[in-house]
């Protein structure tokens, strides 16, 4: 994690990371303000604050109130060496607390991340550098020689080579990445997670059976979403870049919709118009793009090949935005291991989907076929140790697929987690199944799992899908777990042989799909160093229902953002069309502002977790429609999702607005109880907010320009990046 400090008045310092700001200062006597702690205050609280956070956990995930655990620590100073210190962790537990558990929190304080640290013993670098932004990659894995040559299945490159390539692809770009978090639980089975130091919301998860496969992964599928846009899915990109000579790429197109809002010709094929305007209901308006929002210049296209016969065909920015999430992009040392990795997961998701949601019945892989694969072996029989039963599942559906599946079952809580992978071959898609399903998890991670159902409507929600998409952590049917099975199972195998292996597997799961009667369109990628691509299967590889185009379609942001961003400076008039569209829209109560117009806001601020249900009101207050704020806010109280001091804010503005609507009460006789109930500056809040001297308690004003928005705006500097390097490459 990348901390970076600034030096204030006096001896106070500020540090800052994610969206957080620490300051730190030196007590009196050593000639500070005693205005916060000190750094080492805060290096010892951390230790207290890991130790008490794990006790936490353990408690949570085991149902044991914490309410009567006090935890406590003292560090011993050595008189002769302040340097050598011992930390004296104390934990006070009731007496109802079983002997198990009670040293099941004494272990879970030993896992303690910074006492880990502590005791390993930290290396210190301490070095000056003539830009903080520069040596962008000295952050990952130290220790790769490049003498090394790991080669492993599915790879054109030697997993070193991979990483330095890529590494300095994204240095190159000036994009400085970080590794948050690397996990490694049971035997073989490896994963971290990485970030953009300067923009923590661009980041990817990595997985493999060691340490370099994973982080080739990691960054492989960085430099896949790059090229793709997919950190920036949904998002406004300001209007600079609305206003550019190309918003998305540079061969880019942009159709104006025709008469009466008609799609305009051009855009996409006959057979793509079949699958995404069945009923004739698509209009031209509902493929105006998200990120620029600038309708005048009509709708943002991008060119396909059309894998039949090479035909270019422009797809709506808009529809792949909206039904494809990351399905189907992939980066690689070639284009055919990228095509070959973005095939693949097209194939375990539509498998998966078919599955899941047919509730069919999978052949268990027999015991002598795993033992072919003893690495992948030491990885379940590692889960199996811990207590959690592993099923390992051909789910080929009879040899027509290459898709595996190795499923957990948590007795604990009756928790189950079906995790797929493909690959053309056998060993590399288990492998994928087993990697996956442990990425980024801990054991404790594994007590959140949804418990199965023999309920088949639950099965089909498309939400349901989504979740297994973004994590496998849906619903999955007890009827997966029949013994009886659907299929035999097959040994399949697709793997290609000799040098162009990689060309010869993209060419047999293009032909699978050309099978099946299915067009394939794809478009490449090379501007930032690495071949990338992006292939859609229309009516085989979309993630969410083609209806969300007409019905829920992420321009919905278009009726609202302007407004939003401008609320301070807004009429009374604008407020009131601004709400009117607000209640038309039939938008969820419960939907967060900064998800419906695409704007990201600081998580630790009234706006960052602002919902439609508060802005209503906030607007209702300001137009002094009371009964209907009333009404809203009784909603908001009794499913408030808040911090607790914005429900204390509301339920004194419900008192407040209790005693204006009632013509035989009078403020002035509640005001000195409401004032020690709530305290003065909330009342004052609230009052001003009645009286109509303050509107929008705890939104700072902002407008079209983003300003003080800096979680948005290191996002929008993190795109510039890519608008550069597609601009230099042209």
């Amino acid at each position: 994690m990348e901390i970076k400090v600034n030096f204030l008045d006096n001896l106070r310092l500020e540090a800052k990371f994610d969206d957080f700001t620490v300051i730190a200062d030196q007590p009196i006597r050593y000639k500070g303000d005693g205005s916060a702690p000190g750094p080492f205050d805060y290096f010892l609280a951390s230790s207290a604050l890991c130790a008490a956070y794990f006790v936490k956990l353990y408690c949570q995930t085991r149902d044991i109130p914490t309410d009567n655990i006090r935890l406590s620590q003292n560090n011993i100073v050595d008189p002769e060496n302040r340097y050598n210190q011992i930390f004296k962790i104390q934990v006070e537990l009731p007496a109802d607390i079983s002997e198990k558990d009670r040293q099941g929190i004494l272990r879970s304080i030993d896992r303690c991340t910074v006492k880990k640290v502590v005791q390993t013993g930290p290396e210190f670098i301490i070095e000056e550098v003539e830009n903080l932004d520069a040596d962008a990659q000295a952050l990952l894995m130290p220790g790769l020689d490049g003498q090394t040559r790991t080669l492993i299945p599915g790879k054109d490159l030697p997993l070193e080579q991979t990483i330095a390539n890529m590494s300095q692809i994204l240095a190159g770009l000036g994009m400085k990445i970080e590794i948050a978090s690397w996990r490694n639980i049971v035997p073989n089975v490896w994963s971290l997670h990485i970030r953009d130091a300067q923009s923590p919301m661009c980041f990817t998860n990595g997985k493999g059976s060691s340490k370099e496969s994973a982080l080739a992964s990691a960054l492989g599928e960085f430099i896949e979403r790059l090229n793709c846009n997919f950190f920036y899915n949904d998002q406004f990109w300001g209007e600079d870049i609305a206003n550019a000579e190309f918003v998305h790429y540079p061969n880019e197109r942009w159709f104006k919709p025709g008469r009466n809002d008609a799609l305009p010709k051009g855009l996409l094929d006959e057979y793509c118009l079949a699958i995404y305007n069945p009923d004739g209901e698509l209009l031209g308006s509902h493929l105006y793009d998200t990120n620029s929002g600038n309708i005048e210049r009509g709708i943002c296209a991008l060119p396909y090949v059309r894998q039949s016969d090479g035909e270019v065909v422009y797809f709506p920015s808009n529809l792949i935005e909206n039904l494809y999430l990351s399905n189907g992009m992939s980066a690689g040392n070639t284009l055919a291991e990228a095509q070959v990795q973005c095939l693949s997961e097209i194939f375990e998701r539509a498998v998966k989907r078919e599955i899941l949601e047919g509730e069919l019945a999978l052949p268990d892989v027999p015991q002598e076929v795993l033992a072919k694969y003893p690495g992948i072996l030491a990885g379940i029989q590692g889960l199996e140790e811990q207590g959690f039963p592993v099923l390992v599942k051909d789910a080929s559906l009879g040899g027509e697929f290459p898709v595996m599946c190795v499923t957990l079952m948590n007795p604990r809580t009756g928790g189950v987690f079906a995790s797929f992978g493909a690959h053309p071959s056998f060993e590399v898609a288990l492998e994928r199944s087993l990697t996956e399903l442990l990425q980024g998890r801990s054991f404790e991670g594994l007590n959140d799992l949804p418990q199965p159902t023999f309920e088949s409507h639950a099965l089909m929600e498309p939400n349901n899908f989504v979740e297994h998409f973004i994590d496998s952590s849906g619903v999955v049917s007890w009827r997966f777990f029949s013994a009886r099975s659907d299929f035999e199972f097959v040994e399949w195998d697709f793997s290609g042989h000799g040098e162009d292996s990689n060309a010869e597997e993209a060419a047999t799961l293009f032909g699978i799909l050309e099978g099946m009667g299915k067009e394939v369109y794809m478009a490449t990628y090379d501007h930032l160093g690495a071949p990338a691509c992006r292939i859609l299967v229309p009516g085989y590889s979309e993630i969410y229902p083609v209806d969300d185009l007409i019905w829920d379609n992420t321009n919905k942001a278009l009726f609202f953002r302007e407004d939003i961003l401008n609320l301070h400076s807004l009429d009374d008039d604008a407020l009131e069309s601004l709400l009117e569209r607000l209640v038309e829209s039939e938008l969820d109560e419960y939907t967060e502002i900064k998800t419906l117009i695409g704007v990201e806001f600081d998580d630790n601020t009234v706006w960052g977790q602002l919902t439609v249900l508060e802005l209503k009101i906030l607007i209702q207050v300001a137009l002094k429609k009371f009964d209907d704020a009333k009404e809203l806010v009784e909603m908001f109280l009794q499913y408030n999702d808040n911090t607790v001091e914005r429900g204390l804010f509301y339920q004194a503005l419900n008192v407040v607005l209790e005693v204006e609507l009632d013509s035989d009460l009078d403020l002035a006789d509640y005001e000195v109880n409401f004032r020690r109930m709530f305290g003065n500056p909330r009342m004052d809040a609230v009052l001003a907010s009645v009286e109509g001297s303050l509107r929008f308690h705890g939104l700072t004003p902002t407008s079209m320009k983003l300003e003080g928005l800096d979680r948005h705006l290191r996002l929008i500097e993190s795109y510039k990046k890519l608008h550069a390097a597609r601009a230099a490459k042209g």
